[in-house]
């Protein structure tokens, strides 16, 4: 058996220990569930997400990003509620070819707000607002060098423990400096999940980016399963997936694994 499948084995095993020995889930734990699979809940969460992607380039070099996405809701009034989603990623990628050197840094934060009404409008969970690229990157391989701004939008149904529907947004780069290309890009997110009264979930989604500077999809298929649980006061949420790249440009990643730990702070 590969060093690869040898260490999924093990991330798997670590996982299944880690929610035995942590906590039962309580009986408010599923309804924690239920919220974490809404984009735009107002359950205050921040999550950490470990991401490790492999194949890329001619030596099959290894990427890790460790996305830091806190999740904050705002009550405005008695119908509706901001929800701040912020991504910051930590990022290490390994040598993808000779004469091209590994890389880590801070890559660039995406910050999205969500205007949605608190009620369901016709059975659907809706929110729209505005997207924004902030140039954090710290090395020049994670690094757009440019402000980007754009429209966000999300709409899900949630029924008899299942969960379904899409968030997207759209980006364009903002003064791009001339060795840069400026930012256009269209991210597409539909999801699939189901709650059990355990707290176990499990999730299909795919993370889609349209370049349309380069004329190029990337095509992430992610499935995952995860689990509310109890460590001391705290309720966390662990997560363990895999995902494998339908379409991704030439030297990009072939498939990769997903681990994370999501804080919760319910009110």
């Amino acid at each position: 058996m590969s060093k690869r499948h040898l260490g999924f084995r093990h991330l798997l095993a670590s996982f299944v220990c880690w929610a035995a020995f942590a906590g039962a889930a309580s009986g408010d734990d599923a309804e924690l569930a239920k919220q974490l699979s809404n984009p735009i809940s107002t359950l205050i969460s921040v999550p950490f997400q470990f991401n490790w992607d492999t194949g890329i380039g001619p030596k099959d070099a290894d990427a890790v990003t460790l996305n830091i996405q806190p999740v904050v809701p705002f009550s405005l009034n008695e119908d509706w509620n901001l929800i701040s989603r912020t991504i910051l990623p930590v990022r290490w990628s390994g040598s993808p070819a000779n004469g091209v050197d590994s890389a880590f840094g801070l890559g660039d934060t995406v910050q999205s707000l969500f205007l949605s009404p608190k009620e369901p409008v016709g059975g659907w969970i809706l929110g729209a607002g505005p997207v924004a690229l902030i140039p954090t990157g710290t090395d020049p391989a994670f690094q757009s060098r440019q402000f980007g701004l754009g429209p966000t939008a999300v709409a899900l149904r949630q029924q008899d423990g299942w969960t379904y529907g899409a968030l997207a947004n759209h980006i364009w780069g903002i003064e791009a400096p001339s060795e840069r290309a400026a930012v256009n890009a269209t991210f597409l997110q539909p999801f699939l999940s189901h709650t059990w009264p355990s707290a176990t979930s499990v999730v299909l989604l795919s993370e889609s980016t349209y370049d349309w500077t380069n004329d190029q999809w990337t095509v992430p298929i992610i499935a995952a399963v995860s689990q509310v649980v109890s460590i001391g006061e705290q309720r966390v949420s662990l997560q363990i997936g895999g995902r494998y790249y339908a379409e991704a440009p030439r030297g990009g990643p072939e498939w990769g694994l997903r681990a994370a730990a999501i804080f919760l702070f319910p009110k």
